[in-house]
């Protein structure tokens, strides 16, 4: 029988991270060192970090990593896969980097099937500049820029972007899959849409896109655990978890 041995990964810096407490970015964070360790990813993978939340992520990892300009990752990334095939490209982006700011360099890539993994976290605001409505803010949720009683209208601000519905129209695109990480089984079946999506970069495909629903307690002004829930019960209603495309096995 194997025996499973938990230690902290190896790829990990002594660093202290900056998330707040109940943030899903430090899981996801956790979860990509554990792949990078598994699947040998430290001397020959690259990290992208966006302007966000995790734009100081590069701090805890011991590996090669670039920080883009806002919502530029997918274009920077763009470069060092083109400039070296051989490297493994991972763009990490929030919603508001990804969504807002970054849309036409995401879109593009995709387009085009860049062959690097993207990795989105979706907590539905602003998280580092103060709690403001992002694309992704659901009707009625409030912000600072969408004050209670009414949040996030219709009529002046549209609806919630589904990236992974959207991404998932293009040929380029690959695989894209929602998760979340708001309990312990999901926050296993994110590590493996996240494993799926950077193996189908080492074996040459097309772009992934993995979406992760992530609690933001102190954006939402919540507590954690009320976080937790909250994606239950009202985000997974606008962006329902699962595969919404794997044309891996057609890319062969």
């Amino acid at each position: 029988m194997r025996k499973y041995v938990y230690k902290r990964p190896e790829v990990f810096t002594d660093a202290i991270t900056t998330y707040c407490g109940g943030c899903g970015h430090g899981i996801v964070n956790k979860l990509m060192a554990e792949l990078i360790d598994e699947m040998g990813l430290q001397e020959n993978g690259i990290l992208v970090w966006p302007i966000g939340c995790s734009c100081l992520s590069d701090r805890y990892y011991d590996m090669d990593a670039y920080m883009a300009l806002h919502g530029r990752a997918p274009a920077a990334a763009t470069g060092i896969k083109r400039a070296d095939p051989s490297k493994c490209v991972i763009v990490y982006q929030g919603d508001g980097d990804l969504v807002s700011e970054g849309m036409a360099e995401i879109m593009h890539a995709g387009i085009r099937g860049e062959k690097f993994t993207v990795i989105f976290i979706n907590n539905a605001i602003y998280g580092m500049t103060g709690a403001q409505m992002a694309p992704t803010t659901l009707l009625g949720q409030t912000a600072t820029t969408a004050p209670a009683p009414l949040g996030r209208i219709v009529d002046n601000s549209g609806y919630p972007v589904k990236m992974a519905e959207i991404l998932a129209e293009l040929p380029g695109v690959i695989y894209s899959e929602r998760v979340t990480v708001n309990s312990p089984q999901r926050i296993i079946a994110c590590k493996k849409a996240l494993k799926k999506a950077i193996q189908l970069q080492l074996d040459g495909k097309g772009m992934s896109f993995v979406e992760v629903l992530s609690p933001c307690p102190t954006g939402w002004k919540m507590a954690p655990t009320k976080a937790l829930d909250w994606i239950d019960d009202e985000m997974t209603k606008v962006y329902p978890l699962g595969v919404i495309k794997d044309a891996s096995k057609e890319a062969e």
